[in-house]
């Protein structure tokens, strides 16, 4: 999901995926369709590396562990959501009611595509400390980010004075999360995926700018 580096020397140029590049793509979408329907614990090493064409030495090579593959997994998607933020933490002068609703929007999306590899993340945090570290890196990154947003609603006018904004920041972020990692477990998008939308939009309006949403 991350751009490749421009190769040296070259202007607007983009290097090609070496063959390592594309071992390691391989281990990723095989862990990624495995985890639609297995847990992390379930799948073996010999099945990531069956999956990508690579012998169990290779894949060694690429990853130390299953649990590296899936830090390597999460950090993508995560990478993409915080991305999907960005939509309102760089709204410029985009209604705030649009810049929410369209955020909240595309994260939903990247949690439907991509929920099996975000849930088995979640899980992983109670378990194992890098993961927990990992997560806890994540969610700082996000706090902080919203937080600064909030500050300069509020220092533009755009948004009233109100709670700690690093307090607020934390709940808003907190229960996002939590609200889409329970959509995610159902299997296909509903009409309720828009109507949660339009419930953490009024939430996020109400919370940050005292005003409430539209009708949609």
């Amino acid at each position: 999901m991350s751009a490749m580096s421009p190769r040296a020397g070259t202007v607007g140029s983009r290097r090609r995926p070496s063959k390592g590049d594309l071992t390691s793509q391989a281990i990723l979408d095989t862990a990624e369709r495995l985890l639609q329907t297995r847990s992390l614990d379930d799948i073996a090493v010999d099945e990531l590396a069956a999956g990508a064409g690579i012998s169990r030495s290779t894949f060694y090579f690429h990853f130390a562990s299953r649990e590296a593959v899936l830090h390597a997994l999460s950090g993508a998607v995560l990478d993409a959501l915080y991305e999907s933020a960005s939509t309102w933490l760089r709204r410029g002068g985009e209604p705030p009611e649009d810049a929410v609703r369209r955020a909240l929007s595309t994260s939903l999306a990247l949690w439907r595509k991509h929920g099996a590899v975000l849930r088995a993340a979640v899980r992983a945090r109670d378990t194992d400390p890098l993961m927990r570290e990992f997560w806890a890196g994540v969610a700082r990154r996000f706090v902080d980010e919203t937080a600064a947003q909030i500050e300069l609603e509020r220092a533009s006018g755009a948004a009233p004075p109100g709670p700690d904004a690093r307090s607020l920041a934390a709940a808003l972020v907190s229960m996002n999360e939590q609200s889409f990692l329970n959509r995610s477990r159902s299997r296909r998008p509903t009409a309720r995926d828009r109507e949660l939308v339009d419930t953490l939009t009024c939430v996020w309006l109400r919370s940050v700018y005292g005003i409430p949403s539209s009708p949609q």
